[in-house]
């Protein structure tokens, strides 16, 4: 009988839908990469997904995160991320952590358990933290290199660490993983040279911060605000997940070894 996963099925088959059904997945990052990440492994099956993200929802968000509207603005994005999955498949284990994740509070997610895990955040000491500890408990990762300040979403690329250029993200965790010994590391980047924010007048967060009360990290934290839109960090988001689930789905895992 025809399911909500039927039209899936019809392409993968019925033993590489089980595989979705038994796998766990981890995303750290719920924002406009990781949203639509979560969004597509909820639709494609996977059965448990753990969602890390610390932040609430801001009004900024809403230009392009998945589960940001004014109804949720100065919600947790995790929790709202949760809700949404349940809507979409309410058989799914969902676990949603207020983290944010870095060195000191690593210890506290353990990465040993999870099928697969996607790399969403935007600090490269996390991103260092994160690749490194699954590599060391043998969980495949994957990781988003540079969305913002970008346009072109064609201009994304799936590719090894130490392929990639253009990117000054991807520049960093060349450095910093060659140092760690790490030789090999799936990730999302784009080859699109990143334009400057225009901060002007009632657009400047530096000027009339709208981050909700409560929040740990404001845009004021960052040396600068990045310039995003609606159609670039979910195409990323998309490519991400679409990895990670023909890589379970088919066993054609190539992440960090």
């Amino acid at each position: 009988m025809p399911d909500q996963f039927s039209r899936t099925a019809l392409q993968f088959g019925a033993d590489a839908m089980e595989r979705l059904f038994s796998s766990k997945v981890a995303i750290f990052g719920i924002g406009g990469v990781g949203g639509y990440a979560a969004e597509a492994l909820a639709r494609t099956g996977v059965g448990a997904i753990d969602l890390f993200d610390d932040d609430k929802i801001c009004l900024t968000n809403i230009n392009r995160q998945i589960i940001a509207t004014h109804r949720t603005v100065g919600k947790y994005k995790a929790d709202v991320m949760r809700e949404r999955i349940l809507d979409i498949n309410p058989k799914a284990q969902v676990g949603a952590f207020k983290m944010f994740y870095l060195p000191s509070v690593s210890d506290d997610a353990d990465l040993s358990v999870y099928d697969y895990i996607i790399d969403a955040v935007d600090t490269i000491t996390a991103k260092i933290e994160l690749v490194t500890r699954a590599l060391a408990c043998g969980s495949p990762v994957i990781s988003a290199m540079g969305a913002a300040n970008k346009l072109d979403p064609s201009a994304f690329e799936v590719a090894d660490i130490y392929e990639t250029s253009v990117c000054p993200m991807a520049k960093v965790m060349r450095k910093e993983l060659r140092k760690r010994g790490v030789r090999r590391l799936k990730t999302v980047y784009s080859k699109e040279p990143a334009s400057k924010p225009l901060e002007e007048g009632a657009n400047s967060c530096s000027e009339g911060c709208v981050c909700p009360p409560g929040v740990m990290r404001t845009c004021l934290d960052r040396r600068s605000v990045p310039a995003s839109n609606a159609f670039t960090p979910p195409v990323m988001g998309f490519i991400l997940a679409g990895e990670v689930i023909k890589d379970i789905a088919f066993g054609k895992e190539d992440s960090a070894k």
